[in-house]
């Protein structure tokens, strides 16, 4: 794979009813996208009505929503048109990676793609440089899907330029990219709040490894009073997905994306992580030979009890 120079974020907007439509039938009207030379930091824009191949006229709902009116389509040109226009601005689509918020505009660009029978290949390319940037931000940032708007409010930034229209949007998530990427104290910062903290503002970042390692032990306190050495399987499986979403609130303290996790803290982060997945494993193997009973044996809950005993609390 060529050497990225460059990062692209694109967006659609697509028709659209307050009556119900089906994904294959919202074809795209317009597309937005903003393009980052890596080496220059150069920001360029593309911004473009597509004609669907629907002739119907859009719906109130559709035109309160994207802001789009028939009069915007009917010179537009096909999305054949607007791709090819959009692929010679990229300028070379090995040296790009490309960014959306949500999956949603790679799967409109799918099935656009095959309705005009673009080739295959070209859309294969695109694929394997793809980022759902939503999907990376839920799961270091968030907790939770969320939208453009809402995500640049946790870094206390207003959305610029025209809402609904997908050029803006492209640039907004962009923005939240850099934020993220330049500003990765913050990042960790507003994660610990949304994971772990249930929202507890404002976190003060000398004691925040205590209230973290605080956290841990009360998880680990309560995950304990829950286990026993002998289950019955079915019992066990009840306990894999609550486990499991405590778990997940430790994974980025492991990573340590900005650095200001204590060598405690991650230890202790990882004692939990590396509890969930010898249970997860336990429970994989009794379930594959079909046991219907599980005996934890002393070493599978040593992670729980060092965090136990830890003095931090």
């Amino acid at each position: 794979m060529a050497d990225i120079k460059q990062f692209v974020f694109f967006d659609f907007e697509m028709l659209c009813s307050d009556t119900g439509m089906a994904f294959d039938e919202m074809e795209a009207i317009r597309l937005g996208a903003v393009k980052y030379d890596l080496e220059t930091e150069k920001v360029s824009y593309f911004d473009q009505f597509i004609r669907p191949q629907n002739t119907e006229p859009l719906t109130k709902f559709c035109k309160d929503l994207t802001g789009i009116n028939d009069e915007d389509l009917v010179n537009a040109e096909s999305f054949k048109e607007v791709f090819t226009g959009f692929l010679e601005w990229v300028g070379g689509i090995k040296k790009t990676k490309y960014f959306s918020w949500s999956p949603s505009d790679l799967f409109r660009l799918k099935i656009d793609t095959m309705r005009h029978e673009i080739p295959e290949r070209t859309l294969k390319k695109i694929e394997q440089r793809y980022t759902d940037f939503q999907k990376v931000f839920t799961i270091q940032v968030s907790k939770k899907p969320i939208s453009v708007e809402d995500a640049l409010k946790l870094y206390n930034l207003e959305f610029i330029g025209e809402k609904h229209n997908p050029m803006y949007d492209a640039y907004n998530t962009f923005r939240i990219y850099q934020t993220f990427m330049n500003k990765p104290i913050q990042s960790d910062l507003i994660m610990v709040q949304k994971f772990i903290l249930n929202d507890i503002q404002p976190i003060d970042l000398k004691d925040m490894n205590i209230k973290l390692r605080t956290q841990l032990y009360n998880d680990a306190r309560q995950v304990s009073n829950q286990l026993r050495h002998i289950y019955r399987l079915r019992d066990m499986k009840k306990l894999l997905k609550p486990i499991g979403r405590t778990a997940l609130k430790y994974e980025n303290v492991v990573l340590n994306r900005s650095g200001i996790f204590s060598e405690d803290t991650i230890h202790y982060a990882q004692c939990f992580l590396s509890f969930y997945e010898d249970f997860v494993h336990t429970y994989n193997e009794h379930f594959s030979y079909s046991s219907k009973t599980v005996i934890l044996h002393e070493h599978q809950l040593r992670p729980i009890e060092q965090i136990k005993q830890t003095n931090a609390c």
